[in-house]
């Protein structure tokens, strides 16, 4: 058993190591293809070899590794459409700027901003062409009054437009998310150029979307306010598009979060409310079989209502496997179950690798597993109240080791008084999941009583308001906490050796200890000196000015913000967690900046400057000043002119022509990003 359990263990290892290999290097779709196939004849001949043999030989494991390695590069290959001859890229790429005739079917419904409602769709036809691909849709708000069904299709005569990369540094990198969905463009439609067709497609999508929308539209008939029928939607229905940003901030403040997504606690808590209920069948001849085909059933129906996310997904299928060990009686390891849920799920989805989600619940379960009967052993009480809080506590403590890492780097917030909130919501979360199941249930038949729906929105507005009074807790949150992936690496070396160590002492354990001591200190100091000593930095941002200048691990910020703006603004604050950046100072925009040997001159919507004093290397133009570049460029014979993204788009436009004309180098922020100087 131990042997099965360590093989799979490995091979999965190497079947991530092999997704990781084939997403950064770019794999040919055939090369992969006849090397997985080779190495997979070559392990079958090998293993008939050693079986006929009845030999055990290094080079067979080695064979399987380097397959399961082929085989993770080819996964990756293989759910790439873009490696498919009917991909759209490979018709429109050469005519981005043209309008195209665009067939697509909507996907999925994403959390719309100020302006647009959002959606993932399947593009169906360019022009008269069959093509396949996924795109991002942005459709105007004021546009349509409804927002748009999973299946519809819909025909729309407009442009392929790119995903911008960030364009000031440390910013989130919404293109290669995208790109991790294999998105690459995305629409931009009006009403006016969007047709709804007769096509009518099917797809479990639709069908789960098509449910969903039928529960809320029972539920809308009784009292629930909209805070409360979001937060069944998250809770129960895993949509959490209509999640205010107020109560998801406060979630998010008081450690909280993982409630409003469905994930491996939601599922657990379902298996055993479902259990129960099926336990009688158990009576029945074959009932045990029986009632484990329908719990699977029941629990991926409830997946794919949920939207399959990476969470979901995950958690349905370690409980499918837990499910069908537990009934059958069969041994299991917990280690071992979430190895084949790992190994199965990146088959078929290997962008799941990179998702957040399914990296944080898979670190909180196996940290779970290690380290939560440490904590529990130190002390068990004997009153049951007791036990059971004390149990609580020890596995949110664990899975906050497990996550903390992760959640450092990507979020950049440790919220101190997570184990409150957790403490107070988890024994609840049962009687909340429960109740909402019979809520829902009896909605669909028209017969939920209204005292019933008015106790349980009472229910969800009392979670609410405690978890904002948690949230308002400021002193207890830390923000703004520089954490790199080199920061992730050593502080899970730390953990493990601790862990290690704790489970047994010895000499050797310790000496592991001290060295993820030794790493973490080589880690903070390498990153102090690759942080950037003196570095000039003139930002994009639409409408205004703001230019940062690094010294001494210190950031001047010049700007010609509002209070208000630099409050809410997070440029510099991405900025100085990216560069581990400890002191900011600000102060007013200057005329002239001196960079050593390199000076810069701003030029105002004034647009006065002395061509007197001196000649500067760069000239940095901010809102919109009505000069004669020309005129500018004889006098002063700069040797870079900069235009910020306070400035107009046609004095842009111009100041680019002029500056081609003449072979002088430009640089557009709001097009090329933010503009750096090391000095």
């Amino acid at each position: 058993m131990k042997l099965l359990n360590f093989a799979i263990i490995k091979l999965t290892l190497c079947l991530i190591i092999g997704i990781i290999i084939g997403y950064y290097f770019q794999w040919a779709l055939k090369w992969s293809l006849y090397s997985t196939t080779i190495l997979v004849i070559a392990l079958f001949t090998s293993f008939l070899i050693a079986k006929n043999q009845f030999l055990k030989t290094i080079w067979f494991g080695v064979l399987a590794f380097t397959t399961m390695l082929s085989i993770g590069i080819l996964t990756v290959n293989i759910h790439n459409e873009k490696n498919f001859s009917n991909h759209y890229t490979h018709f429109v790429l050469s005519e981005n700027d043209s309008l195209k005739t665009i067939t697509f079917r909507i996907k999925e419904v994403l959390k719309p901003n100020t302006y647009y409602n959002k959606y993932i769709v399947d593009i169906l036809k360019v022009d008269d062409l069959n093509v396949s691909g996924k795109l991002l849709v942005n459709i105007e708000k004021d546009s349509i009054k409804h927002s748009l069904k999973v299946d519809d299709v819909f025909i729309s005569k407009t442009n392929f437009e790119t995903i911008n990369p960030p364009l000031n540094p440390n910013q989130f990198n919404y293109k290669f998310f995208l790109e991790k969905k294999y998105i690459y463009h995305q629409l931009y439609i009006s009403k006016p150029s969007l047709l709804e067709t007769d096509v009518h497609l099917h797809t479990l999508y639709g069908i789960a979307d098509a449910i969903r929308n039928h529960v809320n539209s029972k539920l809308k008939t009784y009292s629930f306010k909209p805070d409360e029928l979001s937060f069944i939607n998250a809770l129960l229905l895993g949509q959490r598009q209509d999640i205010s940003e107020d109560i998801y901030t406060n979630y998010v403040n008081a450690g909280a979060v993982h409630i409003l997504a469905v994930s491996g606690l939601h599922i657990g808590i379902i298996l055993l409310i479902l259990s129960f209920v099926l336990k009688p069948l158990e009576t029945f001849k074959h009932g045990k079989l029986i009632k484990t085909i329908l719990l699977i059933l029941m629990l991926w129906s409830f997946a794919i209502i949920a939207g399959l996310s990476a969470s979901v997904t995950r958690a349905v299928t370690m409980f499918s496997i837990i499910t069908i060990a537990v009934n059958y009686k069969r041994p299991t390891n917990i280690f071992n179950t979430l190895a084949i849920s790992i190994f199965v799920l990146l088959l078929i989805k290997p962008m799941f690798l990179f998702d957040v989600g399914f990296q944080l619940s898979y670190m909180a379960v196996l940290a779970i597993v290690v380290i939560d009967p440490l904590l529990y052993k130190l002390w068990q009480p004997k009153n049951k109240i007791i036990d059971f809080y004390w149990h609580t506590l020890t596995v949110t403590l664990s899975a906050q080791f497990g996550i903390l890492p992760i959640s450092l780097y990507y979020f950049h917030k440790l919220p101190g008084l997570f184990f409150i909130s957790n403490l107070v919501i988890i024994p609840f979360l049962e009687v909340i999941l429960g109740f909402g199941i019979l809520v829902i249930t009896l909605a669909l038949f028209n017969i939920l009583p209204v005292f019933m729906s008015k106790t349980y929105g009472y229910m969800i507005s009392m979670m609410n308001d405690f978890v904002s009074w948690i949230s308002n807790q400021k002193q207890f949150i830390f923000n703004d906490i520089a954490f790199s992936l080199l920061y992730v690496c050593v502080f899970y070396l730390f953990i493990i050796s601790i862990i290690n160590l704790w489970r047994e002492t010895s000499y050797k354990r310790l000496r592991l200890v001290l060295f993820s001591i030794l790493a973490i200190q080589c880690a903070i100091i390498l990153t102090k000196y690759s942080s950037p000593k003196n570095q000039f930095i003139v930002f994009n941002k639409n409408r205004f000015t703001l230019i940062g200048n690094v010294m001494f691990n210190t950031i001047d910020v010049n700007s010609d913000f509002d209070s208000l703006t630099f409050s809410k603004d997070k440029i510099i604050t991405n900025y100085v967690i990216g560069n581990h950046i400890k002191n900011v100072q600000t102060d007013i925009l200057k005329s002239v900046y001196t960079l050593n040997d390199k000076t810069l001159l701003v030029i105002d919507s004034l647009g006065i400057y002395n061509i007197k004093s001196f000649s500067p290397d760069y000239v940095l133009l901010r809102q919109s000043p009505q000069i004669n570049l020309n005129r500018l460029i004889d006098s002063i014979k700069p040797k870079y002119i900069i235009a910020d993204g306070s400035n107009y788009k046609s004095y842009i436009e111009n100041w680019e022509a002029i500056c081609q004309k003449r072979k002088l180098p430009f640089h557009q922020t709001s097009k090329k990003g933010a503009f750096i100087i090391d000095y």
